[in-house]
């Protein structure tokens, strides 16, 4: 009679407490039966406390678990409304932070089985060494993924994310960013550097709000802070657009910044010079889903700490 005893009161359980309804299921196997007659050594009211002490142990440990799990006995991710595969399932739309992991795993799986075993031997070379043709430097927003966009395939760019895409110049010192820079471009030998911007970029509202002359512990700022010369630049050019407008402009703006910033390094100044390295800009607007790109002309640069001017070749718009 232990056996019927024993499911009944776990359905109960677990129909009850839908919160933590596997935590319940855990603790009522975890009691021991003993005796004579296999009847229950712990007194009822014993091994309430015991489930309410769980079920208050789970809740504290995963407080953005939602109030009620997925129906699926076994917690499938929760698939969209067109019932795609795990591999192309939303976050967004995926219930508590275990079946996150769900899905991240069977997108694992899936690049495992689809791509992996199936291209084994490229992947076998990119274990012994990497040749990339790119050293992509994005931003960090989570809408602009690069490989995603740009359909760039393992091995080949070596990328770097930061707050609004931008690269600092070499007076202000070292950072992630040049640190990824002179490893790509001395180690790896990069054919391309390639800046990609885009659009509603909240790293240069930040720059754009910024009062001037200002100093400021907060780190965002301070990182920003390297796009001043751009936000002067957009000031004197859209002074009389409104602030909308004028932060359009800088996303663009602060890219070619970027890249005059790149030639203050002279190992990346001496590739480019001897035409072995080239400086790309691009733009990702997502709005609608296009992309410019434009090639930095190098022989008509005017690279100074003030006043700098730059001049952009081979610029191209895909709609």
């Amino acid at each position: 009679m232990v056996w019927p005893i024993r499911s009944t009161i776990s359905s109960l359980l677990c129909s009850k407490v839908p919160i933590v309804g596997s935590y319940v299921y855990d603790s009522w196997w975890g009691l021991s039966f003993s005796g004579p007659n296999n009847s229950i050594t712990r007194p009822w009211s014993k091994f309430m406390d015991s489930v309410k002490t769980d079920r208050i142990r789970a809740a504290a440990s995963l407080p953005w678990l939602k109030e009620k799990l997925p129906e699926d006995p076994i917690n499938c991710v929760r698939l969209s409304r067109e019932n795609k595969g795990p591999e192309e399932g939303n976050m967004a739309e995926t219930d508590g932070y275990h079946n996150l992991f769900v899905l991240m795993k069977q997108r694992f799986m899936s690049f495992k089985n689809k791509k992996y075993i199936k291209e084994s031997k490229h992947f076998q070379a990119l274990a012994e060494a990497q040749y990339p043709k790119f050293m992509v430097i994005a931003c960090a927003d989570s809408r602009v993924c690069p490989s995603n966009i740009l359909g760039f395939q393992p091995g080949e760019a070596f990328t770097i994310r930061n707050i609004a895409n931008l690269v600092p110049g070499m007076k202000s010192g070292p950072s992630e960013c040049n640190a990824a820079l002179e490893f790509a471009v001395t180690t790896l030998k990069v054919e391309n550097i390639l800046v990609i911007g885009h659009s509603s970029c909240a790293g240069i509202e930040t720059l754009m709000n910024m009062p001037e002359d200002v100093e400021s512990r907060n780190f965002v700022h301070k990182w920003v802070a390297n796009g001043k010369l751009a936000k002067l630049r957009t000031k004197d050019a859209t002074g009389h657009l409104s602030f909308d407008q004028q932060c359009r402009f800088c996303e663009k703006e602060s890219i070619n910044q970027s890249l005059l910033n790149l030639l203050s390094y002279p190992w990346i100044e001496d590739r480019v010079s001897r035409e072995l390295l080239s400086l790309h800009g691009g733009y990702y607007n997502f709005f609608n889903c296009s992309f410019e790109k434009w090639t930095l002309d190098f022989k008509h640069c005017n690279v100074q700490e003030e006043g700098s001017s730059y001049f952009v070749k081979e610029q191209e718009f895909w709609c």
